[in-house]
């Protein structure tokens, strides 16, 4: 089985439990004034869960090749170390060093350092438009969520 099978089959795995957890968990825990709505706060993430196990078992059964002569796969799995894998797992661990720095550094911090980083580790080398577009981002996102869907999020580090 191909690369792309492979990762298709580990994706249709995680994406199994996260549909199990969307149409069975989280749906118990809502109170009893929320379950007469029409949407329910499981409806993006039953939809989510849904799309994603379509697509995964689409690659995973080979349904979106062509049915003409085989050619090399693209991905050589023998020779992973020609590709870019540290810029991805840097990636990797920028996305969980953002999460864990979210609430002790306040979105805007956490948001603009980890658009400006990820964009270095891409290879982007223009830094006042990086640092720029980063930060206008993070305070976009932040009003946003806080002013216009009522979400609290932390804007500043807790220090401050």
């Amino acid at each position: 089985m191909a690369l792309d099978r492979w990762i298709a089959l580990v994706i249709l795995c995680i994406v199994l439990v996260y549909g199990y957890a969307a149409w069975f968990i989280m749906d118990q825990l809502l109170p009893p004034f929320m379950q007469r709505n029409p949407i329910w706060p499981s409806t993006f993430p039953k939809l989510l869960s849904v799309l994603a196990i379509l697509t995964a078992l689409v690659i995973v059964l080979g349904l979106e090749k062509p049915a003409g002569p085989r050619k090399a796969p693209e991905i050589d799995y023998h020779r992973l170390g020609d590709y870019h894998l540290g810029a991805a797992l840097a990636l990797l661990g920028l996305m969980v060093a953002y999460a864990l720095l979210l609430r002790p550094a306040g979105f805007l911090l956490a948001t603009t350092g980890f658009l400006s980083l990820g964009a270095l580790i891409l290879g982007e080398r223009n830094y006042p438009v990086l640092l720029g577009v980063s930060a206008a981002a993070a305070g976009i996102i932040w009003y946003l969520v806080e002013q216009l869907l009522g979400i609290a999020l932390r804007p500043m580090p807790a220090f401050i």
